[in-house]
């Protein structure tokens, strides 16, 4: 189960906040049987004031169907991207006192995650 960072991964993330440009956080979502949805679903409408505070947006959020390539049955409930201005700009937010009250939310819905931070542009169709 992964919900939270180790140590060593938020240090080694921290120590690329040099790195220019936006950051695209990919989340991969797997929700705690019962409420966990709901306790996600909270914590998300809760993000967005943080969000906007240090110049992230949400760019796609949706549920996930059975893998097209990989393993079955279906690992992810859900899949999201969002965009930050910089690395340290993710680190701003989730280092606010206000953010840590209502990550709470996010480890009491999680069973399981990814968050794997992604550089460069999106593809624009």
């Amino acid at each position: 189960m992964h919900v939270d960072p180790t140590s060593e991964q938020a240090q080694s993330f921290a120590a690329t906040t040099e790195r220019s440009g936006p950051v695209f956080m990919l989340n991969l979502l797997r929700f705690k049987e019962g409420a966990g949805a709901e306790s996600y679903t909270r914590y998300a409408a809760a993000t967005r004031t943080h969000l906007e505070r240090v110049g992230g947006e949400l760019l796609w959020a949706g549920s996930c169907d059975e893998a097209l390539i990989g393993p079955q049955p279906r690992e992810w409930d859900a899949a999201a991207i969002v965009r930050y201005p910089s690395r340290a700009a993710f680190l701003e937010m989730v280092g606010d006192p206000g953010y840590q009250e209502i990550a709470t939310d996010r480890r009491d819905g999680l069973a399981d995650s990814r968050l794997i931070p992604c550089s460069g542009a999106p593809a624009r169709g």
